[in-house]
């Protein structure tokens, strides 16, 4: 057989090609899925880490604000404060009265809140209360000054009355006020210093006990890796709540760690500990701590070294089977070899619908059924791919959903809250039914797609708010050209037109104003002109916002044009187009033409 493949150099050359393109394609392709698998790993791995710390710091922050709220409404209530300032010189019946209200206000704000364990009331030099068992000062005066020294003693006093009037937060500790000495309860203390709104004194204390049990259980319930673990930690670097309560009031030891903490505002970090590579990710809360999560790298990209060792040894296998294949069938490759190369080179071009018609039992056969079989995978594996960025860009466009939200409901609220401020609350009441018309109008509302008439009646609604936000009349024209009514666009595409044509050109002119909105076929493309009479844009803005592309890498651009703009680089890609007309004081134009939406699109973002 040596001699024959020496002889014969045809063959050999068949042969040695055969095995180098086997051999070539394999490492090729073992190495690109490999430095790609690599990629998406350790993509997918960061993006869940930080999804979970981004979930833990909105959970804990819910829990944090539920305390802070509670020390709020307490500090601002004016028959607590009167409660605390007349109690010792009221009449002892008023004084039960007195008990009597503070027990029952109390326990309501423990029993309204499953994250609030206990609430005291303490007095600057006498009496108390607190929810609960806690308010023993007319039964049993000797047990209240034992439970009220533990109180005043400790060190959060002191904190609070240099604060004076800010929020005490303390880290996760057993109860020093009950118990017996014992101190099963596990809690999370926060306080502040009580006022008297009149004189501005300091007449007391509050104290709010949050379930410590509850912020500890979702704090061990996450995993990173097998041993990772979160914890959360204040400004200073101090530990204030982990699963190991030895550890807590404690700056984090580790130096490089403390640094990544407290001195790097990365949401993402890395550093080593002990020669260990160690992950890690940071939310901030509510009350200016931080949520940490840290774990050894190798724990999150372990499975990358089996699938390395994996591919090495599926790389030589196949080698090991090339080479021999290729000796056993070096007489009887010619023809079929042919057919094969030639199949090989159509899907060389891009056609990868060929399948090998060469037949037979031996090993060309199995070589012909294998490269069909590849072929099927790849297909298959082009279609998962494509399947998968359509997914990722609908997850991309709930994002720009979820953002263009937050937005326009911080506006409507910002408008009710100063109202009540102002004691205006005829106009709290329309404004809050206008919101709610409009929530009932998008309930059960789902996808990315609406109707254009669906649109326009949100805008009508949407223009109701802002009228009671600004206390003036904005004229909304509708001109829709028949048979455009359900045309299927972006949410909320118009709302920040609407929204920037009144705030940045009506209102600077401080009169009413007018804004009209006209839809028609433009040729192959849908357009929209959306004009307002309001103050226009000067020539520099123009400019700016000819180019968004560099508006938004600079930061120039605001959150309605950028939702607008992503949204047509994610529906419309190369088949949109915008631009704005305007003269200072003339009033601006914007014009939007919208072609066919983005085939990954396609049947997937339904108006709801």
């Amino acid at each position: 057989m040596r001699a024959f493949l020496f002889s014969n150099r045809f063959a050999l050359k068949i042969v040695l090609t055969f095995l180098f393109l086997i051999l070539f394609s394999t490492l090729t392709i073992s190495m690109l899925f490999y430095i790609k698998s690599t990629f998406i790993v350790k993509k997918n791995v960061r993006e869940s880490a930080a999804q979970i710390a981004e979930q833990t710091a909105d959970s804990l922050s819910y829990i944090i604000n539920s305390g802070s709220d509670t020390v709020d409404f307490i500090y601002s209530n004016p028959d607590i404060q009167n409660a605390v300032v007349n109690i010792n010189t009221s009449p002892r019946e008023e004084q039960g009265r007195i008990f009597q209200y503070m027990n029952k206000m109390l326990n309501q704000l423990v029993s309204s809140n499953s994250f609030v364990k206990i609430v005291y009331v303490l007095k600057e030099e006498s009496s108390g209360w607190g929810s609960g068992t806690f308010s023993p000062y007319i039964y049993n005066p000797s047990m209240y000054k034992l439970m009220r020294a533990r109180a005043i003693d400790q060190e959060w006093i002191q904190e609070a009355k240099r604060k004076d009037g800010s929020l005490v937060w303390q880290g996760l500790q057993f109860n020093r006020l009950v118990g017996g000495g014992r101190n099963t309860d596990l809690i999370l203390p926060v306080g502040r210093v009580l006022k008297n709104f009149k004189t501005m004194e300091r007449i007391g204390y509050i104290l709010v006990d949050l379930n410590g049990y509850a912020i500890l259980n979702k704090i061990e319930k996450l995993k990173l890796g097998d041993t990772g673990k979160f914890f959360v930690v204040d400004s200073e670097g101090r530990i204030m709540i982990h699963s190991d309560l030895k550890l807590i009031n404690k700056r984090v030891e580790h130096p490089e760690l403390l640094k990544q903490v407290v001195g790097d505002d990365r949401a993402e970090f890395e550093y080593t500990e002990n020669g260990v590579p160690y992950y890690g990710v940071k939310q901030l809360l509510s009350n200016g701590w931080m949520v940490v999560g840290t774990v050894p790298v190798h724990e999150i990209t372990g499975e990358l070294d089996k699938l390395q060792m994996f591919i090495l040894y599926s790389f030589g296998l196949l080698a090991l089977l090339a080479i021999g294949i290729g000796v056993l069938i070096v007489g009887r490759v010619t023809k079929p070899i042919k057919q094969l190369t030639l199949d090989m080179r159509k899907v060389q071009q891009g056609d990868i619908t060929v399948r090998t018609q060469v037949k037979s039992d031996d090993e060309i056969g199995l070589l012909s059924r294998q490269f069909n079989k590849m072929l099927q995978e790849i297909e298959q594996l082009i279609r998962k791919v494509e399947e998968e960025q359509g997914q990722k860009l609908q997850a991309e466009l709930r994002a720009l959903m979820h953002r263009i939200h937050p937005h326009f409901l911080l506006n409507t609220l910002s408008m009710l809250w100063w109202s009540i401020k102002s004691n205006q609350n005829e106009r709290v009441a329309r404004g809050l039914s206008a919101l709610i018309r409009l929530l009932e109008a998008h309930m059960g509302k789902s996808g990315s797609m609406i109707p254009l008439e669906e649109e326009l009646d949100f805008l009508q609604k949407y223009i109701t708010i802002l009228e009671l936000r600004y206390e003036r009349t904005f004229i909304l024209d509708l001109d829709v050209e028949q048979g455009l009514e359900k045309q299927v666009i972006p949410r909320m595409l118009l709302q920040p037109l609407v929204e920037n044509a009144i705030f940045h050109g009506i209102i600077p002119k401080e009169t009413d104003g007018r804004i009209s909105i006209r839809v028609c076929i433009s040729g192959d493309y849908t357009e929209f002109l959306v004009t307002d009479d309001g103050v226009g844009i000067g020539e520099e803005k123009l400019n700016l916002l000819a180019d968004p592309e560099k508006a938004i890498a600079d930061g120039k651009m605001g959150i309605g044009l950028r939702h607008i703009y992503d949204m047509l680089r994610f529906y419309y890609a190369g088949r949109s187009e915008w631009s704005v007309a305007s003269n200072p004081g003339n009033g601006t134009t914007v014009r939007i033409l919208l072609g066919k939406v983005s085939n990954f699109l396609d049947g997937k973002g339904e108006a709801g």
